[in-house]
C-alpha cells in the first residue's frame, strides 16, 4: 500500500505484476510500482506470513544494510497474530524446472522448505559457494538474514552514470573491484555472498502467492529466473496440490 498516493492504492505481491528483475525485484500495477521487494519479503516466507499489509510512502522498500536484518528485527518486536483459518500450501508433488545447463532452478517434492543454492562466480573472493539449508524461523534467523547484497565497483559505476544506483554503498552492500572486497570490516559470514542469493530466492518465492512446500535447486540463479520459476508453478497447477495446516501443528500435512 502507499500511503503517499491519493486513495493509498494498493498492490499484491505476486508473480504477475512482476515487471523488472534487474539487480531487484519490482512489481507494478496501474498505479504504481515497488521495487527491491525481496529482502522484505524473504522474513514473511521463513515465517509462513500469508496475510500481511505492507505501508510504503516512497516506491522503493528501503534497502537498509542490504540484508534482512531490520526486516525481521521489527517482525520480531512486533510479533505475529495467529489466525483461525487454516493456512494453505503449494505442496509440490512433480519436478518443476526452468532454465538450461549454464543457469538454471527447479523444485522437487520434499515435505518442508529446503533451498539448495550454486554461485559460480569468477571473482578470487566469491568463486563457487553452496548452501543447502532447510528453511524455518531459527535457521533463517541465524544463518540467512544478516547475508549482504553485493556488487561490483564497476556495475556501481556504470549504473551512476545512468542515474541509478545514487544510494547505494558499502553501508547497504558488499562492494567488489577486480580483486578485493572493499568494505572495511569484510564479510558477515565465510560464505555471506551463497547465502544472500538464498535469501533473494526465498523473497521471490513470495510472488507464488501462497507458501510452497519442496526443495528449491538453485543454479547461477537471479531474479528473472525465480520469477520465471514461479509463473511456470502457477500455469502448471497439476505439479502440486493444496495442504491444508492448521493452527495446531499436526504431526504431519492434511491434503484437501
Amino acid at each position: 500500500m502507499r500511503s503517499d498516493l491519493p486513495g493509498r492504492p494498493s498492490l499484491r505481491a505476486h508473480a504477475l505484476s512482476v515487471n523488472a528483475t534487474t539487480l531487484a525485484t519490482t512489481v507494478a500495477g496501474p498505479a504504481f510500482s515497488v521495487s527491491t521487494i525481496e529482502h522484505c519479503l524473504s522474513t514473511l516466507s521463513a515465517f509462513r506470513i500469508d496475510n500481511v499489509i505492507i505501508e510504503l510512502d516512497g516506491p522503493e522498500i528501503p534497502s537498509c544494510d542490504g540484508s534482512a536484518k531490520n526486516f525481521l528485527d521489527a517482525h520480531t518486536k512486533v510479533g505475529m497474530i495467529e489466525q483461525e483459518e487454516p493456512r494453505k500450501y503449494a505442496y509440490v508433488n512433480q519436478t518443476i524446472y526452468f532454465g538450461d545447463s549454464n543457469k538454471h532452478a527447479y523444485i522437487t517434492p520434499y515435505n518442508g522448505l529446503r533451498v539448495t543454492a550454486t554461485i559460480d562466480f569468477a571473482h578470487p573472493k566469491i568463486g563457487r559457494q553452496v548452501m543447502d539449508i532447510d528453511i524455518n524461523e531459527q535457521s533463517f534467523s541465524r544463518d540467512i538474514a544478516g547475508a549482504r547484497t553485493f556488487g561490483f565497483m564497476k556495475d556501481v559505476e556504470m549504473m551512476r552514470s545512468k542515474g541509478l544506483a545514487l544510494g547505494g554503498s558499502m553501508d547497504n552492500a558488499i562492494v567488489l573491484d577486480e580483486k578485493e572486497i572493499l568494505n572495511p570490516n569484510g564479510l558477515r559470514y565465510e560464505d555471506e555472498f551463497v547465502r544472500h542469493k538464498v535469501l533473494d530466492a526465498l523473497g521471490d518465492l513470495v510472488t507464488l502467492g501462497m507458501p510452497l512446500m519442496g526443495h528449491v535447486v538453485l543454479f547461477k540463479a537471479g531474479h528473472d529466473l525465480m520469477n520465471r520459476l514461479v509463473r511456470k508453478i502457477l500455469e502448471t497447477p497439476s505439479s502440486y496440490h493444496l495442504l491444508e495446516l492448521g493452527s495446531g501443528v499436526p504431526e504431519g500435512p492434511v491434503a484437501i
